[in-house]
C-alpha cells in the first residue's frame, strides 16, 4: 500500500514512523504547505510540495492528513477527498456530524473512500463506547480524558493572534471518576468531570487579559470547562511541557437480571507516552482498511464504526482466527 502524508507536525511525524513499523505499507513522500527545502523528516522521506499534490495521484493508495481540527482539517478533507482515498483524525466532537456530510460528498463525487475521526477519542474510545452501551442498554457512559496534554486544544490556542506557542492539559477531577467507578452512575455535567489548563507563551505586547478571556470563552473547546491560563516564556514552556502525554478512561456501569439485581461494570483505559505516535498508529491501521475498501469499490466517507476489526490487521482471516479468536 502506498501512503503519503499531507502536513508534518507532531501527527505527520508520528505517522513517518508508525509505516516503517507496518511492512505491507510504503511511504511515497510528505507533501507540506511550507518550502519543501526547509523541512527535514525523521528518515530521509522525500518532501514535496503540498501545491503540487494533484501530480501524484497516480501514485497514492491512502492520503494520511495530519492537519489541525480548528481551521486544517475542515477544508482540507473534503477538498483532498474528491481526488484521494483519505482519512483524517477530526477531533471536534460537536461538528463531527457536519465535517461528514461534507466530506462525504466530496469523496462520492470523486469516487473515493474518506475515513474520518479517527484517533482514540474519537476513535478507539468511540468504539468502547458503542459496544458497552450495546452490551449493557441499561446503563451509563462516561469518558474521562488525561492527564495529558491534547493536541487539537493546544493548536487552537496558538491560532489566536498574539500566542507563540501553547500547551493544554485535560484533568480528570479525581471525585467524580471514582464516584463512577463506585458503580453509582452519577449525573455529571461537563464541568464537573474536567478541568482545563493552559500554558501560554505570548508576543512581546500582546495583550494577555484579551488572549485569556478568548481562551477561556472558545465554544467546543474551553467555555464548558473550569479553565486556567498561565502565561509563561518559551524557555519555561520547552523546560517543563515539551512532552506530549496523554490517555484517559471509558467507563460504563450498568445492571442486567431480574430486576436490574447485577450491576457491571465496563472499563476502557490508555495511557501515553506520546499522544501524537499513538494517534498516528492508529491512523496508519485504519488506513489499510481505506485501502481495502476501495479495492472493493466502496465510495464516501467512513468513520471507525464502518470498519470490520479484520479490515485493520495485516493477518489472513484465518491467521487471525486461529491466533486471536
Amino acid at each position: 500500500m502506498n501512503i503519503a502524508i499531507y502536513g508534518y507536525g507532531n501527527l505527520g511525524r508520528g505517522v513517518e514512523c508508525a509505516i516503517r513499523q507496518n511492512p505491507d505499507m510504503a511511504l511515497v513522500g510528505v507533501f507540506t504547505r511550507r518550502d519543501p527545502a526547509t523541512v527535514t523528516t525523521l528518515f530521509e522521506t522525500p518532501v514535496y510540495a503540498a501545491a503540487d499534490i494533484l501530480n501524484y495521484k497516480d501514485q497514492i493508495d491512502v492520503l494520511i492528513i495530519c492537519g489541525g481540527s480548528a481551521t486544517d482539517l475542515p477544508n482540507m478533507t473534503p477538498t483532498l477527498a474528491e481526488h484521494f482515498n483519505v482519512i483524517d483524525s477530526y477531533d471536534t466532537h460537536a461538528t463531527i456530524p457536519a465535517h461528514f456530510a461534507n466530506t462525504d460528498k466530496a469523496a462520492t463525487a470523486g469516487g473515493h473512500v474518506a475515513l474520518i475521526s479517527c484517533g482514540w477519542d474519537p476513535g478507539m474510545f468511540s468504539l468502547n463506547r458503542l459496544y458497552a452501551s450495546a452490551i449493557l442498554p441499561e446503563g451509563k457512559d462516561y469518558t474521562f480524558w488525561g492527564r495529558g496534554v491534547s493536541q487539537g486544544h493546544s493548536d487552537a490556542i496558538r491560532r489566536i493572534p498574539g500566542v507563540i506557542d501553547a500547551r493544554q492539559y485535560t484533568v480528570p477531577i479525581e471525585e467524580s471518576l471514582e464516584a463512577v467507578r463506585s458503580g453509582s452512575m452519577p449525573t455529571l455535567t461537563t464541568r464537573q468531570k474536567h478541568l482545563r489548563e493552559c500554558y501560554v507563551v505570548v508576543a512581546d505586547g500582546a495583550d494577555k487579559t484579551a488572549i485569556e478571556q478568548q481562551i477561556k470563552t472558545m465554544p467546543n473547546y474551553f467555555a464548558d470547562y473550569d479553565t486556567t491560563v498561565t502565561f509563561i516564556t518559551q524557555e519555561e514552556l520547552n523546560r517543563d511541557h515539551g512532552g506530549i502525554p496523554h490517555g484517559g478512561f471509558v467507563i460504563r456501569t450498568g445492571t442486567t437480571g431480574v430486576d436490574n439485581a447485577h450491576t457491571h461494570t465496563i472499563e476502557y483505559s490508555l495511557k501515553l507516552d506520546s499522544n501524537p505516535e499513538f494517534t498516528a498508529s492508529v491512523l496508519v491501521a485504519y488506513a489499510r482498511a481505506v485501502c481495502r475498501l476501495a479495492k472493493r469499490g466502496t465510495v464516501g466517507c467512513k468513520t471507525v464504526f464502518d470498519i470490520a476489526p479484520a479490515d485493520l490487521s495485516p493477518l489472513s482471516p484465518d491467521e487471525l482466527r486461529a491466533t486471536m479468536l
